[in-house]
């Protein structure tokens, strides 16, 4: 069993992640839930983007977006995808590699409802990573949608969310000389227990 003290401390690897997340509001500038999200396409090509982790679960990391969108698409067909969480006012870092379902249910209702209505609106008329001619037609559209579906359109049913299944979590903190320290848990599946291993720098 490794010592884990101090900030890694602690046998919920979410619990611990949303204690660092909690810090980290407290300093970041800027979306301290920022994630860069890593898919694969089809030819085995990487992908990555920044999105907003948007819930920690107690056993999985949920996000939204367009179903339509390359890392959607990317997803659906991979089934697996991983993130990297970093804060610099922390010098720290969470990462995630794992299996991912859809979040289509109430959850995501609940979510799309809390948004700002300018926000619902833009996620019906953008076709998300699709050629557009020009802004001017894209705000066209959202004119248009807006006499549509007035001031409470519903959820779009192309747009929902991403249930993030961890198989292994890494925490790292920045240490002298570049000595920094890593924890990592690891499973090969969901339902099996975690092994936590210490890792060197």
């Amino acid at each position: 069993m490794y010592e884990r003290t101090g900030i890694f401390a602690g046998d919920d690897p979410f619990q611990i992640t949303r204690s660092w997340l909690a810090e980290a509001e407290k300093t970041e500038p800027n979306d301290p839930n920022a994630i860069a999200l890593s898919t694969v396409d089809a030819d085995g090509m990487p992908n990555a983007r920044m999105v907003l982790l948007k819930d920690i679960e107690d056993a999985a990391f949920v996000f939204y977006t367009n179903y339509g969108s390359a890392k959607a698409q990317e997803i659906t067909q991979g089934g697996k995808a991983a993130f990297v969480m970093h804060w610099k006012s922390l010098r720290r870092q969470v990462r995630v590699r794992g299996t991912v379902t859809r979040e289509e249910g109430p959850q995501a209702d609940e979510y799309y409802a809390s948004r700002s209505l300018k926000s619902r609106l833009g996620a019906w008329a953008s076709d998300q990573s699709q050629p557009l001619e020009s802004r001017a037609k894209l705000m066209a559209k959202v004119a248009k949608i807006t006499a549509t579906h007035g001031v409470a359109p519903s959820r779009p049913p192309f747009w929902g969310g991403f249930r993030i299944v961890p198989t292994e979590i890494e925490f790292w903190a920045d240490g002298d000389y570049r000595l920094h320290d890593r924890f990592v848990w690891r499973r090969t599946n969901p339902s099996e227990a975690w092994e936590t291993i210490r890792l060197n720098p």
